[in-house]
């Protein structure tokens, strides 16, 4: 089965599961999900536990309770546009099962926020739910802030944090929003739109594991000046340094996540949080695997961990066991 496919299906499978007593509790049981939460608070928002599903895994907001289910305390839906687009052709997303890593080039495929915002409107109750929003494939960088605002205003009423990310290496051009005075721009535009709501929702950016130290020096002097609330460290990286699976070469462009990425993603962490000087929260994600690999995160000066391809390869109880025994920051 290719990865897409056996995505939606084990996930389907998994809510059939869930909603038969007996197997709910079977399941609970198998990957000890009885783990006592303790909570995160993060810009105000009071995060159940310290582990988040990040983006990309739930686009469209179809597997929340599922996500919920299996014990993480938030999910960050999207990548979602404004305006439907059915993403890359596929095949377009690859194992590197040597590696325990994965390539994709999805890009950006998604019903839209009004499709997701259906559901969204049943969203279960104890969860933190962030929108994770982009530019549609067609809407030129010129044009990409009234894409992120539209997107901003209809999630709005439904998600509890907004994250711009302008890191994806899937859409063509987008990371050219990452350049200092586009980004400025675009930050400005949206937290002004925020800071005009009735109750403003945090804002995060997400940066790319590509970013010079300079442009991670942009990065903190936009975050501060601006008034963003804080960095998603980090999305996927289009280096190919050290990947073993002999299949790569044939696979074509994308971004890689998983095993690969978790020392770069660590290392821009623990930049922008000694350069800061700790002046805003960031999320760690990026590699991580293992109860240890989260735990690095938090000590390089992440404020809660988001998981995505490490829960592919290890299954529900990497949730459990980074619940149960992290350690976070007084």
């Amino acid at each position: 089965m290719s990865p897409e496919k056996a995505h939606y299906f084990s996930m389907s499978v998994l809510r059939i599961a869930i909603n038969i007593p007996g197997l709910r509790w079977c399941l609970k049981q198998c990957f000890k999900l009885e783990v006592e939460d303790r909570p995160v608070i993060i810009c105000g928002l009071k995060f159940p536990n310290a582990i988040g599903m990040a983006a990309g895994f739930d686009k469209d907001a179809r597997f929340l309770k599922e996500l919920q289910f299996l014990g993480f305390g938030s999910v960050e839906i999207g990548t979602l546009t404004p305006v439907a687009q059915s993403g890359n052709p596929k095949p377009r997303l690859f194992r590197l099962k040597e590696d325990e890593a994965l390539l994709n080039r999805m890009g950006f495929n998604n019903g839209g926020v009004n499709d997701a915002i259906l559901r969204l409107k049943d969203r279960p109750k104890g969860l933190i739910v962030g929108g994770n929003i982009g530019r549609n494939k067609n809407t030129s960088n010129d044009d990409a802030i009234s894409d992120y605002l539209a997107s901003f205003n209809a999630l709005y009423p439904y998600v509890d944090y907004f994250v711009v990310n302008v890191s994806s290496p899937n859409t063509p051009g987008l990371r050219e929003l990452q350049d200092k005075e586009p980004l400025a721009a675009l930050l400005r535009a949206v937290v002004l739109r925020n800071n005009d709501s009735a109750t403003p929702r945090p804002v995060f950016l997400k940066i790319a594991p590509d970013m010079t130290l300079e442009q991670l020096d942009d990065v903190i002097e936009i975050i501060i000046t601006e008034k963003v609330d804080g960095v998603i460290a980090t999305n996927t990286t289009i280096s190919r340094d050290n990947l073993i699976t002999p299949e790569i070469e044939f696979m074509g462009s994308g971004g890689v996540s998983g095993a690969p990425l978790r020392l770069r993603s660590t290392e821009v962490i623990s930049y922008l949080y000694e350069k800061s000087g700790g002046a805003f929260p960031i999320i760690g994600v990026g590699g991580i695997d293992s109860l240890e690999s989260a735990q690095e995160k938090i000590d390089a000066g992440a404020s809660m961990v988001q998981v995505f391809t490490g829960f592919i390869y290890r299954g529900p109880s990497l949730v459990s066991s980074i619940r149960k025994g992290i350690k976070l920051k007084d």
